[in-house]
């Protein structure tokens, strides 16, 4: 099976590929949700779900087929397009997969590639607490002052430094990129960026804590659009939201 398989005409080539990363809170899944709804983006294609946990359910708006745990949305009208990862990595497959999807990012054509993804609240420093968004710009990247990417160099968003030892392993695991806790692959794939990486590429981290990160997804699908200047006139939350982010109401009789 290969990696990747379209489900209707589209190219990437030219548009920017919004990549969110399973890490702590969902945040970035949140996020990737209401740019597909409030862009009215499409399923235009399906990955190989080998090396992920295994996952199925009902698509949005009750459209034929199911989701899978890897999908491609987008528009030949917009200039994004976004990334839906549903469940982690298998733990013995981690590499396999990042492996599989930087070269499938390598050969879309995509303009630009924005991960994003969230660490964990708790592991800051005092002047961490000033903003809730910065960025990681992974070594050898080209340029970002003439890209898609151009007006992150403009925004306030500082660069994100771990406060934990960045050494914590061995030296064959030693990596530019700082230790990220709870933010899933987001260290595996900037650090497996090859030195003839050629598309330019940025993370968005966000500091968020587990619970009802509604909120926190859309400051982070916001920071989002104005990263990649795209306007957003009316923000809309998938179908979806109303009944599976967090369960149906519990039957209160069950409590007397």
């Amino acid at each position: 099976m290969t990696f990747y398989n379209p489900t209707a005409h589209f190219s990437i080539k030219g548009k920017v590929l919004v990549v969110p990363v399973v890490s702590v809170a969902n945040v970035a899944q949140l996020a990737a949700d209401l740019l597909i709804a409030s862009l009215s983006l499409h399923r235009v294609g399906i990955f190989d779900p080998r090396s992920l946990v295994p996952v199925v359910g009902a698509r949005e708006d009750d459209l034929p087929g199911i989701t899978t745990p890897l999908e491609l949305f987008g528009r030949d009208d917009v200039n994004v397009a976004v990334i839906q990862q549903r469940s982690p990595a298998l733990k013995s497959s981690k590499q396999d997969f990042v492996d599989s999807f930087l070269e499938f990012i390598r050969t879309s054509g995509a303009s630009g590639v924005l991960f994003i993804g969230g660490v964990d609240m708790s592991n800051r420093t005092d002047p961490q607490m000033l903003t809730p968004t910065c960025q990681i710009v992974p070594p050898g990247t080209p340029d970002l002052t003439s890209g898609p990417l151009a007006a992150l160099t403009t925004l306030p968003i500082p660069v994100y430094t771990s406060p934990v030892s960045q050494f914590l392993h061995t030296d064959a695991e030693r990596t530019t990129i700082p230790f990220i806790p709870g933010g899933g692959l987001s260290r595996r794939m900037l650090s497996s960026l090859s030195d003839t990486w050629q598309i330019p590429t940025v993370c968005l981290l966000q500091y968020v804590m587990e619970g009802d990160n509604r909120a926190d997804a859309q400051l982070m699908a916001a920071v989002v659009s104005k990263v990649l200047q795209i306007e957003v006139p009316n923000w809309k939350q998938p179908s979806s939201w109303g009944h599976g982010l967090f369960g149906t109401p519990h039957d209160q009789t069950l409590y007397g």
